[in-house]
């Protein structure tokens, strides 16, 4: 097997000196592996990898649980600190919990890689991230369908509430705080990433991405809430 390119998602720690590890690939997806020796003092290996680095990667195995070879990394990881740290943890969550292993995902692999680019600058994050949950929605065809629940056009000066169970769009009702008709237009073209739609675009991947993650609440979502109250905290 030549090596293939990789990111490590988690580790944990695994009988005496051994690791369980999720990876991204860029060819086969998430992988769940068996990284052995990793925690044995002086090992090589366990400096390489590391979250947020560019690997290569090559494993064995027949079954859902791999075990990898070589481990090497391919050049400086992801400078992150703080929030930008809390943002790739995010990402690598979303990535474990919602994608089934060996599917694969180049797109959100690429997506990946430009995300961990981005997140150092805070300016960046917030356009890149959702980027990368929409690039994540479409791989599961997941995203949203800017249409009503009978399929027909959106309207601009409507109140639309989405439904992830079906992926589409009711009017919302008299007490409901809805999402324009236009807002939902201008996202329908591809304007995630526009600052003036910056609220909107996340309230909209969180409620679609829901369905996906089920009930149980994102760790790093409980880091970055925990990290906001902390600066509000903060004397000035």
């Amino acid at each position: 097997m030549q090596p293939h390119p990789a990111y490590l998602l988690h580790r944990r720690p695994y009988r005496e000196t051994s690791a369980l590890v999720d990876v991204i690939t860029l060819e086969h997806g998430r992988l769940r592996a068996v990284a052995r020796g990793i925690m044995r003092p002086g090992s090589r290996s366990r400096g390489r990898l590391q979250p947020f680095t560019p690997l290569h990667l090559t494993w064995s195995g027949e079954g859902e649980l791999k075990t990898l070879k070589v481990m090497e990394s391919h050049g400086p990881g992801a400078m992150l600190a703080g929030e930008g740290l809390l943002c790739g943890f995010y990402a690598n969550e979303l990535m474990i919990r919602c994608l089934p292993v060996e599917l694969p995902v180049k797109e959100v692999f690429a997506v990946y890689s430009s995300l961990l680019e981005a997140l150092p600058l805070p300016a960046m994050r917030a356009p890149a991230l959702r980027r990368f949950e929409v690039t994540l929605l479409e791989a599961l065809d997941a995203e949203p369908v800017f249409v009503t629940e009978n399929d027909t056009p959106l309207e601009m000066h409507t109140q639309y509430v989405y439904r992830g169970d079906m992926r589409r769009f009711r009017p919302a009702l008299a007490q409901e705080q809805g999402i324009d008709g236009r807002t939902l237009k201008l996202l329908a073209r591809g304007d995630w990433e526009s600052p003036g739609l910056a609220r909107v675009a996340k309230q909209l991947t969180r409620i679609a991405l829901q369905p996906l993650l089920g009930n149980q609440t994102l760790r790093s979502r409980e880091l970055m809430h925990e990290l906001a109250v902390r600066r509000q905290k903060a004397p000035s």
